[in-house]
């Protein structure tokens, strides 16, 4: 990997765009939200499981790496969707008969972490971001969660074209049905 952009005005300018992504998610503005992404975007969330430690890898830090967690194609991911897909989840909330929806769940986001990294024509970006939910008659949930994006500049701001979220949970006990990572 490349060594993280030290542009602090194109850090800041990244930061800023996730804190308004964040409170467009928060405040169920999911037009606004659509808006950002590109209509070739890919979001997925693969499933996260605990394997057991390859003894060809001992000593070395292959031996820990992430990726091992993550579904090798054998499992289907928690999320694999495309532009439409994502467009018709985000209306979907609208109607009353979506229940994951109704009533709305109170989220709040935090994002932290940022390192912007330039790629081809564009920025692969890590973040960390935490997300509350709150359903009323549900219990609380907190959904820890890595985000590694790929944004591209435009003339009217950063579009997101990848999206991959590494959800901490290896076993998703609370809501996720009606979620924007």
């Amino acid at each position: 990997m490349s060594t993280p952009s030290s542009d602090l005005a194109l850090l800041s300018a990244i930061e800023q765009f996730y804190y308004r992504e964040a409170r467009w998610l928060d405040d169920r503005q999911y037009q606004q939200w659509m808006a950002l992404l590109a209509q070739d975007i890919r979001y997925t969330v693969p499933v996260r499981h605990t394997p057991m430690l390859d003894p060809k890898l001992r000593e070395t830090e292959s031996v820990l790496n992430v990726g091992q967690e993550l579904n090798q194609g054998i499992e289907a991911p928690l999320r694999d969707d495309s532009y439409l897909t994502l467009m018709i989840r985000a209306t979907r909330s609208f109607k009353l008969s979506a229940w994951a929806d109704n009533p709305p769940a109170r989220t709040r986001r935090f994002v932290s972490n940022v390192e912007v990294y330039e790629e081809g024509d564009g920025y692969r970006v890590y973040s960390n971001t935490l997300m509350s939910f709150s359903r009323h008659g549900h219990d609380n949930h907190l959904y820890p969660y890595q985000r590694q994006d790929r944004l591209q500049k435009t003339d009217n701001g950063f579009m997101i074209h990848e999206r991959h979220v590494l959800l901490d949970w290896n076993v998703v006990t609370a809501p996720s049905v009606a979620l924007l990572f």
